[in-house]
């Protein structure tokens, strides 16, 4: 059994919500899950997740490229590139 801490229920709104101890470590803005089994409470984060975007749907769309010849003569040549 893990390190008991102790927690207070206050009125949030028309929601009940309970005050986590710091020590515990919880971020604030996450998401949880409660489950109640015969009184006793249970709260376990939901994993998070990034977002995902399907670009299939881009394919093609983009305006052609151009090419850009190099080296570009607007731009001093690196040092790298210069013979002392």
């Amino acid at each position: 059994m893990g390190k008991e801490y102790r927690a207070k229920s206050f009125k949030s709104g028309n929601s009940v919500a309970i005050r986590m101890p710091a020590a515990l470590g919880i971020e604030p803005d996450r998401e949880w899950t409660v489950t109640d089994e015969d009184g006793k409470l249970t709260i376990e984060p939901i994993p998070l997740t990034t977002a995902k975007i399907d670009v299939s749907s881009f394919w093609g769309k983009a305006a052609p490229m151009v090419h850009v010849p190099s080296p570009r003569e607007d731009f001093d040549p690196r040092p790298s590139e210069t013979k002392s």
